[in-house]
């Protein structure tokens, strides 16, 4: 099996794990949208999600090693294909038509994608001038978008996607300066990187949680585009990792990133169908419908006292 293939299978199964953490984020931020982050720390569910969030991050650390950033963070985009199914599945209900073009449109724009952009294993590095650079410049970003406004979600998503396509980026630079024989495994160089790649990827994990307060599809997606975006974006200027083919190659790479794109925006246009529909006019219905806030505070059950001693109580 060649270098690309592992990175391509890797990212298949890392995507998936992303997929089942986001529905489980989704799903709490929904539960506690008026919920600070101390108690979510205290939340079992919360951790779940980011024990899954850790393990697909482990194999997508993996993949970096085989494939390079324009192979393998577009298959990020695998996520919200994954999600759809997964968000249908605990909802109740079936994956619409739609959703299932949206899905087809994806995955023909990554196809194209992946046909331009396979390479070799990657052997270029960032240097600490570089990622100190990439870094700050991220921050910057980051602290422009996640300032205190109105509708925070889609803000929040794009600095979560632009930090963890950064975190992804300095990930690669720290797995193939560690694996390199040539030199210390633990240099400087792939210390201080390190604590970058974690740095970005907590606060990545953080900003898509308050996004997804907000509901989970178009901040996924949003997520989705802008995370592989950001990591190209380095990929080709300071790695070196071209596209095959020449200006062919360009132009079959614009074309499947504008069908993704758009398959992603048709993934996110869809409005979940209730499954249950309740018939007012029915009073068991009505009484099952009434959310539990609606709900008038029951008088205490304590029996009233006789006002004149001697006798009963009325019932």
């Amino acid at each position: 099996m060649t270098a690309t293939l592992i990175a391509i299978a890797l990212s298949l199964v890392s995507a998936v794990a992303y997929a089942a953490a986001a529905v489980a984020q989704e799903r709490l931020a929904a539960r506690s949208a008026d919920t600070g982050m101390l108690r979510l720390l205290g939340a079992g569910a919360w951790w779940a999600s980011v024990g899954l969030n850790a393990g697909a991050a482990l194999l997508h650390v993996v993949a970096l090693k085989y494939g390079t950033l324009t192979v393998v963070q577009p298959l990020g985009a695998l996520t919200l294909v994954a999600a759809v199914p997964m968000g249908a599945r605990v909802a109740g209900r079936k994956v619409t038509a739609a959703e299932w073009r949206g899905t087809a449109l994806t995955l023909a724009g990554l196809a194209a994608l992946l046909v331009t952009a396979s390479g070799s294993a990657p052997d270029q590095v960032l240097s600490l001038t570089e990622a100190l650079v990439v870094a700050g410049t991220t921050a910057a970003l980051i602290g422009l978008l996640s300032r205190p406004g109105t509708k925070p979600g889609l803000r929040h998503a794009t600095a979560s996607g632009f930090a963890s396509g950064v975190a992804s980026a300095l990930t690669q630079t720290v797995t193939v300066a560690a694996t390199d024989r040539s030199g210390p495994a633990l240099s400087l160089q792939v210390v201080l990187v390190a604590v970058l790649v974690a740095a970005f990827a907590v606060g990545g994990l953080l900003l898509s949680q308050t996004a997804y307060k907000g509901g989970l599809g178009a901040p996924l997606a949003v997520v989705t585009l802008s995370n592989p975006i950001a990591a190209a974006a380095i990929g080709l200027t300071l790695l070196g990792q071209g596209l095959r083919g020449g200006a062919a190659g360009v132009l079959l790479a614009l074309a499947g990133g504008t069908v993704a794109s758009w398959g992603v925006v048709l993934l996110t246009r869809v409005t979940p169908v209730s499954v249950v529909e309740v018939d007012e006019e029915h009073p068991v219905a009505a009484v099952l419908a009434l959310k539990p806030e609606t709900a008038t505070p029951e008088p205490a059950l304590v029996p009233r006292q006789p006002s004149d001693p001697g006798h009963l109580t009325p019932l």
